[in-house]
Parts: C-alpha cells; structure tokens; sequence
C-alpha cells in the first residue's frame, strides 16, 4: 500500500492558507498571503527535494493544482525544482476544471475518497498533497492520510483556513523534529493505527 502523506506549512495557530503569495487565496478576506516568505531557509528546500525523491505522485485540489501548475508547467526542462515538480502523476480533485492545465494529470471528478483509496492501493511510490485544505479535511476525516510532514511557522495569523478539521480524533507518532535557522520546525508525524 502506498503512503499518502500530507506536506503543509502551518502557522503556530494552526493557519495553512495562501503561504506562498499576496492573493494566492483571500477566501474570508485572509490578508496575509505569503506569510512564509521571510522565514525561508534553503534547508527547507532540500528537506522538501528528499521528500519528492520518494514521492512519484501528485494529489491536490483545483486551486492548489492550478497554482502548481501556472508556476511549473512552464519552467523549461533542465530547471531543478521545475524537473522536481513536473516529473510526477498529478491528480487534481474538481468538479469544474474542464481539461488538465499541467503534464501527466488526471481529472478525479466523482467518489473521491474511493478513488483516492484505489490510488493508494495501486503500486508505486508516495502520494503527496499540499495546500488543498478540504481535500486534505475530507483525507484526514476519512483516515486516508499515513504521514504529515509539517513546517511550523513561529508565527500566529488569527484567522485562515486551518489544517485539521474539526471533529477528527487520530493519533500521531512524531517521527523527527528539525529546527532551521529561521526559526522554522520541521515536523514529521506517521499516523499510529491499530
């Protein structure tokens, strides 16, 4: 069976919307887009690049889907992080995206979660999500998610779209702790069934 993990940046308050831009999501009138900028680290970038190395999928809601997409479909071949991200089989989750924007994409339209578990039962290497804030609710609310790769941000944003839904009871090894030099932990979390 292959591993879903769920690989976010979240703020001390449990925050995960629009890290990575100004008016990436203003859902609920969020202000506070690419709040993750200044605490960057290359350190964070190579754990991530390690991470991919085991992943050979894609698994993302529409909006984060055609965020990746705008930002690496285009990148010429050769570009490393561009290489990284184009590689894998993507799966966007929409009811409403009418053709795939980004190579090597599939359109999960209908019955996610059993799609989802067919995914996971198919041989391969790791599913990574990101972003995707409902996706990843109704993967934790339905017990589909095997690892959470975290970077904790020392920052609180008082408002946003939260990683974890309400309502969900599961519990967590902690499997590593990083610290970066900027202030950020990286957490790495493997779900704990019985």
């Amino acid at each position: 069976m292959r591993k879903l993990i769920v690989s976010e940046f979240v703020s001390l308050d449990g925050v995960i919307q629009a890290p990575g831009g100004k008016d990436e999501d203003r859902d609920g009138g969020f202000e506070h887009g690419g709040w993750t900028w200044s605490y960057w680290h290359d350190d964070i970038g190579q754990t991530f690049a390690a991470m991919m190395k085991d992943a050979d999928a894609l698994l993302l809601g529409r909006r984060t889907y055609v965020t990746h997409a705008d930002a690496f479909e285009p990148m010429a071949p050769g570009d490393p992080f561009g290489d990284m991200m184009n590689a894998p089989k993507k799966y966007v989750v929409s009811r409403t995206l009418k053709e795939p924007k980004w190579r090597n994409t599939t359109i999960i339209r209908e019955n996610v979660i059993e799609s989802v578990r067919a995914l996971k039962a198919q041989p391969g290497k790791n599913i990574l999500t990101d972003g995707s804030s409902q996706l990843v609710h109704a993967l934790l609310e339905h017990d589909l998610v095997d690892e959470l790769h975290l970077l904790l941000y020392p920052l609180t944003l008082g408002s946003g779209k939260r990683l974890l839904p309400e309502g969900v009871h599961a519990t967590f090894e902690l499997m590593s702790a990083i610290p970066y030099p900027s202030g950020v932990v990286g957490l790495h979390y493997r779900r704990q069934r019985s």
